[in-house]
């Protein structure tokens, strides 16, 4: 007869889900790295870069056609386009670089998939240089991104490489919710200000919304970890 230790064992689902203890650890790594001056400027380049292509996705979608996206060492980021929908592509910015960051750190928990979710972020860093990318500084920038992503690769842990894509997920929401905040003294320049001359409504709504909009996405975050009962989860 099996033991029921053994019986326990294996009927629990192995999960790359974190502990609660787990994740508020990670989220408090992600939350520290956000704020150490110059650590912090690969990751703002992340929340700029997934900002920037939410711009060019949106472009896409409605129609219109991206020149080129343009990123700064100071974490902004510019992307030029002709066509499409002005509304829905100024909403998007903030808007995608949250739900990016939700979407890493949910890939960031299937186990078996860390590898496969690793190689197609490099991949889509990859094919922005090719079809978006047209200065040699943005090119750079996206170079280092794509190794920073795909040089984890050759790790043999995989609970050590889902772990840090979990806190890669968790700063680009972290950066995604801090980075409007800065609109709300600058109010004459940005994706806020074009959306108040765009549709009468003050800028300081538009910021709201994707402030609340990056809080909900670390909410379903934090409610990946409590749904995941009767899991053996990573601790």
């Amino acid at each position: 007869m099996s033991s029921p230790n053994l019986s326990q064992n294996a009927n629990q689902t192995t999960t790359a889900v974190p502990s609660r203890s787990r994740f508020v650890i990670e989220l408090f790594i992600a939350f520290l790295i956000t704020k150490l001056p110059i650590v912090n400027i690969p990751f703002k380049w992340f929340e700029s870069y997934f900002h920037e292509i939410s711009h060019g996705i949106a472009t896409v979608i409605t129609g219109g056609v991206v020149q080129s996206i343009k990123l700064f060492p100071n974490g902004a980021g510019l992307c030029f386009s002709q066509g499409g929908n002005a509304i829905i592509i100024a909403f998007s910015g903030y808007i995608g670089a949250a739900l990016w960051g939700y979407l890493i750190f949910l890939l960031a928990t299937w186990q078996k998939g860390i590898r496969f979710t690793l190689s197609i972020l490099g991949a889509t860093v990859m094919c922005s240089i090719v079809f978006w990318a047209r200065d040699l500084l943005t090119i750079t920038i996206l170079i280092f991104l794509a190794i920073f992503i795909l040089l984890p690769l050759k790790l043999n842990n995989s609970s050590l490489l889902n772990s840090l894509l979990r806190i890669l997920g968790l700063m680009i929401i972290l950066n995604a919710m801090a980075s409007p905040l800065v609109l709300f003294g600058f109010v004459r320049g940005g994706d806020a200000a074009m959306l108040a001359q765009l549709t009468w409504l003050p800028a300081w709504i538009w910021v709201c919304i994707w402030l609340a909009f990056s809080g909900l996405m670390l909410w379903l975050s934090w409610l990946k970890v409590n749904v995941n009962k009767g899991v053996k989860h990573e601790t």
